[in-house]
C-alpha cells in the first residue's frame, strides 16, 4: 500500500521507517515535510493511505480533494481527532484510524515536570548561573505535598497525573463526566467544575477538545481561581481562552502557566522559528511574562511513546491494506 505521511520530521522517519522495516509491513511510504491543508492536498494523490498529525488539516475540502485523489484511509498517528471534520469523512466513505493510547506515562510525567519547573523556578535558575549569577532571591517555591491540584479530564494520562502527584501527598480533586474508579482509589474527590476551579492550587488538564470543552478556561473559569493558582495544559491548546490567560496573568490571579499546547501552534510549535519574529501576538505576549513555561507540544516525545505511535499506526495502515478495515478499538466514528 503507497502511503503519504505529512508533518514529517526527522524522528517521524526514524521511527516509522525503521518499523515498516523492521516488521516487515513492506508499506511504500513516502514522506513529505508540510502540513497538510488545502494547499498541499494534491501531494496526496495516488496515495490510499495519508498518515497525518495533530497541526494537519482535515476539513471537509481536504477530505474531498483526498477522496477524489484515491485515499481511502486516514491513519492518525496520535490520539486526537479533532482536526477531521468526521461528518465529511463518513459521507467520503473514509477509514478513520488512530492511536488512542501509546504512553500516558509520557504525557503525565511532562506534566508533572511543568509543575515543578514553575513551582522553583528551575527554568529561571538554569539561566542565572549560566550567566554566574547565583543568588537565589526571587525563585522562593512552595512544598507540593498538601497542595490541592485538580485533574480536569481522568483518563490514562489524567490518572497517571494523579497517581504521580499523589505520591507527593497533594489533595486530588478531579473533573469527568465519566469518573474514574481508578482515580478514586487514589483518593480523588469528584467535584462539578466550578468547585474544581474555586479549590485547586494547581489546575491541569487532559481532556480532549470537543465543542463542549472549547475554552473552558475562560474569564469566568478564571475569576472562579484562587490567586496565584497554576494552570498547566497538556492537552490541546483550544481548551483556554489565551486572551483571558493573558488578563489572568496580568492581575495576578494566575501565577503560573504551564503550556505544552497552544490554541493556533499549527504554524509555529515542532518548527525551529529562532530567527523569524512570532507574528501572533498573544503567543509573543504570553513568553514576555517570567511566570509562563511554553513547550512546543512535546510532551508525547518520548522513545517509547514514539515507538508505540509508529507500531499501532503501521498495524492500523496494514489491517486495512490485508482486510479494508481497521481494529475497533482504533476506528474512529462520527457521533
Amino acid at each position: 500500500m503507497k502511503v503519504a505521511v505529512f508533518s514529517t520530521k526527522p524522528y517521524d522517519r526514524q521511527f516509522l521507517g525503521g518499523l515498516n522495516d523492521e516488521r516487515g509491513h513492506a508499506l511504500e511510504m513516502r514522506f513529505f515535510d508540510p502540513r497538510l491543508t488545502d494547499q498541499t492536498v494534491k501531494l496526496a494523490e495516488g496515495y490510499e493511505t495519508v498518515c497525518v498529525f495533530v497541526n494537519d488539516v482535515l476539513d471537509a475540502e481536504v477530505l474531498r480533494g483526498l477522496a477524489a485523489g484515491g485515499t481511502r484511509l486516514i491513519a492518525l498517528r496520535c490520539a486526537g481527532f479533532n482536526n477531521v471534520d468526521m461528518r465529511a469523512a463518513a459521507e467520503l466513505g473514509l477509514t478513520v484510524a488512530r492511536v488512542p493510547a501509546y504512553s500516558p506515562y509520557a504525557v503525565a510525567e511532562h506534566t508533572v515536570g511543568l509543575m515543578l519547573a514553575l513551582n522553583r523556578k528551575i527554568y529561571r535558575a538554569y539561566g542565572r548561573v549560566r550567566e554566574g549569577n547565583f543568588a537565589i532571591h526571587g525563585l522562593l517555591g512552595f512544598d507540593m505535598r498538601g497542595r490541592t491540584v485538580g485533574v480536569v479530564g481522568t483518563g490514562r494520562i489524567g490518572v497517571v497525573v494523579g497517581e504521580i502527584l499523589r505520591g507527593f501527598g497533594c489533595e486530588l480533586l478531579a473533573f469527568d463526566k465519566h469518573p474514574s474508579d481508578m482515580m478514586q482509589a487514589l483518593g480523588a474527590d469528584y467535584v462539578s467544575f466550578d468547585e474544581l476551579c474555586e479549590r485547586s492550587d494547581i489546575i491541569t488538564l487532559h481532556c480532549p477538545l470537543t465543542p463542549e470543552t472549547h475554552h473552558m478556561i475562560s474569564d469566568a473559569a478564571i475569576d472562579r481561581m484562587r490567586d496565584g493558582a497554576m494552570l498547566i495544559n497538556t492537552s490541546r491548546g483550544g481548551l483556554v481562552d489565551t486572551a483571558a490567560v493573558i488578563a489572568g496573568l496580568k492581575r495576578g490571579r494566575l501565577g503560573y502557566v504551564g503550556l505544552d499546547v497552544y490554541e493556533e501552534e499549527a504554524d509555529f510549535f515542532f518548527e525551529d522559528l529562532s530567527d523569524s519574529i512570532i507574528r501572533d501576538d498573544d503567543l509573543a505576549r504570553l513568553l514576555t511574562f517570567p511566570n509562563v513555561l511554553v513547550t512546543s507540544h512535546q510532551a508525547f516525545f518520548t522513545a517509547d511513546a514514539m515507538r508505540q505511535i509508529a507500531e499501532t499506526t503501521l498495524g492500523n495502515i496494514s489491517r486495512f491494506a490485508s482486510d479494508g478495515a481497521v481494529d475497533e478499538a482504533n476506528a474512529v466514528r462520527p457521533k
